[in-house]
């Protein structure tokens, strides 16, 4: 069973292994039932497309050939980045007045 996710969207991380370890980047979508997230400019992996074009419109096509985008990492492969040092940090979970919060490990400062 998927873990509630710590890390959202537009949270900045670092990635701590694999083939873009040590680079940070901006959260661009999260997938908590299969824990994975991806991230501005990290695991880019490319795709063939073919050219289409569409009917409604005459002269707008869609674009072919090699296409980039960002492929899915794993959340056990980033770390959320402290707001105070801008280090990597583990993320906590308080309840303050019955409201759910995150806090930075390290610096102890809640993120949201």
């Amino acid at each position: 069973m998927a873990h509630k996710a710590r890390i959202r969207r537009d949270d900045t991380v670092k990635v701590i292994s694999g083939k873009d370890s040590g680079k940070t980047g901006r959260v661009l979508r999260v997938e908590p039932k299969r824990e994975r997230l991806f991230v501005e400019g990290m695991n880019m992996q490319k795709r063939h497309q073919r050219a289409r074009s569409l009917r409604d419109l005459q002269k707008a096509q869609q674009v072919g050939g090699i296409v980039e985008s960002e492929g899915p990492i794993h959340i056990s492969n980033v770390k959320l980045l402290d707001p105070q040092t801008n280090e990597p940090t583990r993320v906590g979970i308080t309840r303050e007045g019955g409201v759910r919060r995150r806090v930075a490990k390290r610096s102890g400062e809640v993120i949201d």
